[in-house]
């Protein structure tokens, strides 16, 4: 099994990235989990933290103190290395774009600085399937909606569990979504990224063995499909396949599972799954003026036309074809008004 991102030819891209967000009792968080990985793991750790836009940060120098990898506070554009970890300074928004990290003045969204929605947008955008965030300790609803860009993406997502963290607003919002994939305290999420971190899926390698050959793996395939259909009703023989396999090969890392068969062998012995992989095959991918251009277009060329000559009191009419949880319809709204 492929998924429909090819790696590149940049070394960079063929290494999963973990974007950490935490606020108020972070410290700690990051601490435990930096304390349980090894530094080996093959993958670049990225740290959001909400700090003092006046003051100097000791974050970097205090995570040392925790980890065998380097820790280095991003001054400006970096590329990214593996087992390595970078920390956010203060005052600053941190995005990743062609596997460097980039600086650019803090912005307040509703009022208040949102990091770590902001990286992990970055951070879906630019890795995909090689995507992992983590919601650690923190007061507000910053980094529920990064979350649901890196699951929307392919990537795995996790939160720090309520019990241990000191404050819940964060990783609790992250869960709401329903877009979280493990919810763990700190050194459990750093166990699970250790036993994730050579699965095909974030290598962006093939999923098949030596010993499965396609017609094998077709089989398999075709087997969920009749689960799926048999279960949920719906019949995902005839989607888009590199999104399917996708979407497959990403609950396939989740239980780390190199063959098709073997998923398959799970699905019919634990029905949630087929529940979890058809939540995930029907994964929302929307936002508001998604297609910017195709918004431009309808504002100064269609909706134009379409009022013309009309009274203030006509009606108009806008149908939107597979609608996901409205955003389309209301974007389609507002250029109209």
């Amino acid at each position: 099994m492929s998924n429909s991102q090819e790696p590149g030819n940049n070394q960079n891209e063929l290494f999963p990235v973990v974007g950490i967000g935490a606020s108020a009792g972070g410290l700690e968080a990051f601490e435990e989990l930096l304390s349980h990985l090894p530094d080996d793991t093959g993958m670049a750790f990225v740290i959001i933290q909400h700090l003092a836009a006046d003051r100097e940060s000791l974050l970097s120098a205090i995570l040392a103190r925790s980890t065998q990898m380097p820790v280095t506070e991003v001054k400006g554009n970096t590329p990214l290395e593996p087992n390595c970890i970078y920390v956010i300074p203060p005052n600053a928004k941190m995005t990743l774009a062609d596997g460097e990290l980039h600086l650019s003045p803090r912005e307040n969204i509703r009022g208040r600085p949102m990091p770590v929605d902001a990286f992990f947008t970055s951070l879906a955008a630019g890795r995909g399937t090689q995507a992992i965030a983590i919601v650690l300790s923190g007061t507000d609803g910053d980094g529920a909606l990064g979350i649901e860009s890196v699951k929307a993406a392919g990537g795995i997502t996790f939160a720090q569990c309520e019990a241990t963290a000191q404050f819940s607003g964060m990783p609790n919002t992250a869960a709401a979504t329903g877009q979280v994939d493990f919810i763990l305290p700190p050194q459990a999420i750093a166990e699970e990224l250790v036993k994730i971190s050579q699965h095909p899926y974030l290598l962006r390698q093939n999923l098949s063995s030596e010993e499965e050959q396609p017609r094998t793996e077709e089989s398999a395939l075709s087997e969920i499909f009749l689960l799926l259909r048999r279960t949920k009703g719906v019949n995902f023989a005839d989607y888009k396949r590199s999104t399917v396999q996708r979407r497959i090969g990403r609950r396939m890392a989740l239980y780390k599972q190199d063959r098709l068969a073997d998923y398959l062998g799970y699905l019919q012995d634990h029905p949630d799954e087929v529940q979890a992989l058809y939540r995930d095959l029907l994964i929302v991918v929307t936002q508001f003026f998604r297609d910017e251009p195709a918004f431009t277009a309808l504002k100064e060329r269609v909706f134009p036309q379409i009022v013309s000559g009309k009274s203030f009191d006509s009606a108009i009419r806008i149908w939107v074809a597979g609608c996901a949880t409205g955003e389309e319809v209301y974007s389609l709204a507002i250029c109209l008004l």
